[in-house]
C-alpha cells in the first residue's frame, strides 16, 4: 500500500532536473567550462549534461507506482490503466518524433519557414493536450479547440517536406527523440508495475534483465533481434527502461507503510552506492558514455540519482524544509509544459532576430554560464505563470 501523503521531494527532485535540463541545453558550448555540457560519443567519461536526463528518466519511473495506484483506488480496473498507459506512450513517441523532425524540414520544399512550422507545431500541440477546467458549460468550446489542434498537426504533418529536390523524404523516426524515449521507459516501467502488481523484488528482478539487455546489446549479442529495433529499439538496448525502473524500484520502496524515514534514506543511500559501485566495476570493459548508453554510465547516473533523492528526501520530508524549492515543486508538477513551452520561445526569437540571446557567446564564461542560468529561472516562473491560466499539458 502507498502512504496517504505526498512526498513533496519528489516534485521537488523533478522540478530540479527539468531545471538542470533548461540550463545545459541552452549552454553556448564554446563559451562554458566542458565539465558542464555533453562529452562526446567516443569520450570515456560525462559532465552535468550527462545526467540530467537520466535524472529526470528516474524520476518517471519514482511516479510511476504512486500514479498506477491512484488510479485503481479511482476504482479503475487494470484493463483501462493499460489503455491509458498506451494512450500516454504513443502521445510521447507522437510529440518526440514530430519535434525531432524540426530540424530536418525543407522550408522550400515545405512552403512555409522552419520557425513558423515549429511555433504552430507547439501550438497544435497544447491545443490537443492541454488539461483544460472542468467546466461543463465550456466542454463543447474545449472540444472544438481540440479539434483544431488536431487539424492543425495534421496539416503541418501533411506539407512537411525534407531533404532536396532530387530526393524529397519525410518525417523520420530517426532516436525517436527526448520525449520519445521518456515514453519507451515510461511504457516498460508502467507496465511492469501494472503487471507485476508493483511487487519489489519482481521489479528488482526486472530491472537486473533490464541491465542484462543493456550488457549484450553494447556487446553486440543482440543481433537475432535486429527486426525489431526499427520499432523497439529503446527497448532492446535496456539503457532506458534499466534507468527508469530503478527510478520505480525506489519509488516502491518508498511507498511502503512500514518503512520510517531513517530506514527509507538508509536503504536509498546504500542503493545509491551500490550502484556508484557497479557502474564503476562495469567501466572496466565499458566506457561511461550517455550517448552510447552504456552500462557503466547508466549505473553510475543511478547512483547519482538515488544519492541526490535522499539528501533532498531528508531535507524535504524529513526536516520539513521546502520553502526554498518552491519554484521546482510547482515546475515539478507542470513537468511537460516546462519543458516544451521555452521551445516556443526560442523559435520566436529565431524567426524574427529578437536578440533575447546575447549572453551565448565564448568572450565572458561568466556571463555565458549566469544568463543560461537566468534563462532556466525565467522558464520555470514562465510555466508556473502559464499553469496559473490554465495552460497545462497532461498525457
Amino acid at each position: 500500500m502507498l502512504k496517504p501523503t505526498r512526498i513533496l521531494s519528489i516534485d521537488i527532485m523533478r522540478g530540479l532536473t527539468l531545471f538542470l535540463m533548461l540550463f545545459v541545453n541552452d549552454l553556448y558550448e564554446l563559451g562554458v567550462p566542458k565539465w558542464l555540457v555533453h562529452t562526446k560519443a567516443e569520450t570515456d567519461g560525462m559532465g552535468l549534461a550527462d545526467w540530467v536526463f537520466p535524472g529526470f528518466l528516474f524520476m518517471v519511473g519514482m511516479s510511476v507506482p504512486y500514479a498506477i495506484a491512484s488510479r485503481k483506488k479511482s476504482g479503475q480496473q487494470k484493463m483501462q490503466i493499460f489503455g491509458h498507459i498506451i494512450t500516454r506512450t504513443l502521445s510521447l513517441l507522437l510529440i518526440g518524433i514530430l519535434i525531432l523532425n524540426i530540424g530536418r524540414i525543407n522550408a522550400d520544399l515545405s512552403g512555409i519557414d522552419r520557425n513558423v512550422w515549429a511555433i504552430l507545431l507547439y501550438v497544435s500541440i497544447f491545443l490537443i493536450w492541454n488539461m483544460y477546467p472542468d467546466k461543463p458549460s465550456l466542454k463543447t468550446l474545449f472540444l472544438i479547440i481540440r479539434v483544431i489542434g488536431i487539424a492543425g498537426l495534421l496539416l503541418l504533418s501533411f506539407i512537411f517536406r525534407s531533404g532536396d529536390p532530387q530526393h524529397v523524404s519525410w518525417m523520420e523516426v530517426g532516436w525517436w527523440g527526448i520525449l520519445g524515449l521518456i515514453g519507451w521507459g515510461y511504457f516498460v516501467a508502467a507496465t511492469a508495475c501494472l503487471i507485476l502488481n508493483a511487487r519489489i523484488g519482481l521489479i528488482a528482478i526486472l530491472w537486473g534483465v533490464f541491465v542484462i539487455l543493456n550488457i549484450l546489446a553494447q556487446v553486440d549479442l543482440l543481433g537475432l533481434f535486429a527486426f525489431l529495433r526499427p520499432v523497439f529499439g529503446v527497448i532492446l538496448d535496456g539503457n532506458i527502461p534499466s534507468i527508469v525502473l530503478a527510478g520505480s524500484l525506489i519509488g516502491l520502496m518508498l511507498s511502503q507503510k512500514d518503512s520510517s524515514s531513517q530506514k527509507i534514506i538508509l536503504v536509498v543511500t546504500s542503493f545509491g552506492i551500490a550502484c556508484l559501485l557497479m557502474g564503476l566495476v562495469l567501466h572496466k570493459w565499458f566506457i561511461i558514455s550517455k550517448i552510447q548508453g552504456t552500462p557503466s554510465w547508466a549505473m553510475i547516473c543511478n547512483g547519482v540519482s538515488m544519492l541526490v533523492y535522499a539528501l533532498l528526501y531528508f531535507i524535504v520530508d524529513v526536516k520539513g524544509k521546502s520553502n526554498w524549492a518552491w519554484m521546482f515543486q510547482a515546475a515539478g508538477k507542470n513537468s511537460l509544459t516546462t519543458y516544451l513551452a521555452p521551445d516556443v520561445i526560442y523559435f520566436i526569437c529565431w524567426g524574427w532576430s529578437i536578440p533575447l540571446f546575447f549572453y551565448k557567446q565564448e568572450v565572458s564564461m561568466v556571463l555565458a554560464v549566469s544568463g543560461s542560468i537566468g534563462w532556466a529561472v525565467a522558464m520555470m516562473l514562465f510555466s508556473i505563470g502559464l499553469s496559473k491560466i490554465h495552460i497545462r499539458l497532461r498525457l
